[in-house]
Formats: structure tokens, C-alpha cells, sequence
């Protein structure tokens, strides 16, 4: 571990390389008036007016994380069982279709030498929720970033996500959920330790 791992000092603000540019709203707003003509509507039409407007903003929210520091603490009890954050809600934007797809995360990780604050795992969600994703990358992508700025035991993330590219268009299943999961370090290696994560992200009935 590093010393800045070690120390009291929560980590620097999370950030994704390539860093997020920012949108540029003018041209988002006219892409989207020209795509309405496209579309044989017209975005002058007193109902039409301001969509343009709202549409770029809309992406540029869907797009744009919030910063934030990842703030962990010495494990000074040694726990050493499984911390997991259920049901963490999401909305993220299809890379294929420009549609949403939302769902819940199941985060948990077995501590080493830190902790993590509790609201960092939903944060953590919530920022690579924001882009144009999809759901494996993104579930590889929280997994990986816990492992590599909080150096536990083992991580484990669950994703499950209705998309609209697939229950609205296409072939229309309504209500199909798409699961994705990966498990690093004691909790892929390890099977007792496996078989207690999944058991816990089950949904309760």
C-alpha cells in the first residue's frame, strides 16, 4: 500500500481517464433541432420550442459526474467480514441507442488495513453510471476502481438493469432485467466467500 493509503487523508476526488469533457450545450441544442426536422417535426411548433433546450440538458446531466473524495479509514478493529451496500439505484445512458437503462448495484468488498465511507459506494456507482455505457463495462469499472483505491481483500459488484433499447423497442420485453456481475481477489478465489456474497445480493422475497 502507499502511505496516502495509509494515512488519515481521504483519497483525491475520483476522476476516469479520459476525463469527461465538458458538453458543449449550443451544439447539443442544435443537433437536437435538427434532428427533430429529421424526424418530420417541427422544433419552432409552440409544443417543440423549447425541447432542444431541455434535451441538451437532460444529456448533459445523464453525462456529467459529480466530483467527489473517496474517503476511507484505518480498519482499527480488523474487520474482517463482508461489507456490502444493496439496492444502490442507477440511470445510465445506452452507447448503442442513446437510451436509458436503470437498475440497482450491489456493492461489497472484505476490508483490509482501510475502510470506506458507506455513501462512497453509491457514489462510486453513480459516477460511472454517468455515461455512455454499458452494463459489463460499467460493472468491471466500479469493481476495479474499489480494488485498486481502497486495496482489499476482495470486491464484488452485482448490476441488474431493465433497458429500454430492449423493453420499448426491438423485441419489447418488458420487465427483463439483465444481470452482470464481477468478483475480484478473496471473493472469485475463494469459494465460502463467493457463495456469501451472491447469497446476500439475492433479492429478498
Amino acid at each position: 500500500m502507499t502511505a496516502q493509503t495509509l494515512s488519515d487523508e481521504p483519497l483525491p476526488a475520483l476522476r476516469v481517464v479520459p476525463a469527461q469533457p465538458e458538453v458543449d450545450l449550443p451544439a447539443a441544442e442544435r443537433a437536437v433541432a435538427d434532428l427533430l426536422r429529421a424526424l418530420r417535426r417541427d422544433p419552432k411548433s409552440p409544443h417543440l420550442r423549447d425541447t432542444p433546450r431541455r434535451v441538451a440538458a437532460a444529456f448533459a446531466e445523464l453525462l456529467t459526474p459529480e466530483p467527489f473524495s473517496l474517503t476511507t479509514f484505518p480498519n482499527d478493529e480488523s474487520y474482517d467480514e463482508l461489507v456490502l451496500a444493496r439496492a444502490i439505484p442507477f440511470t445510465s445512458l445506452c452507447e448503442h441507442h442513446l437510451l436509458s437503462f436503470s437498475g440497482v448495484a450491489h456493492v461489497g468488498y472484505l476490508p483490509g488495513e482501510r475502510i470506506i465511507g458507506l455513501s462512497k459506494l453509491a457514489r462510486v456507482v453513480g459516477h460511472f453510471a454517468r455515461d455512455l455505457q454499458v452494463q459489463e463495462r460499467m460493472t468491471k469499472q466500479v469493481a476495479d476502481y474499489l480494488e485498486s483505491s481502497l486495496s482489499p481483500k476482495g470486491v464484488g459488484v452485482v448490476v441488474e438493469a431493465e433497458h429500454l433499447c430492449m423493453s420499448v423497442r426491438g423485441v419489447q420485453a418488458r420487465g427483463a432485467r439483465t444481470v452482470t456481475s464481477c468478483l475480484l481477489g478473496k471473493l472469485r478465489d475463494d469459494a465460502r466467500s463467493r457463495q456469501e456474497f451472491m447469497a446476500l445480493t439475492m433479492p429478498v422475497r
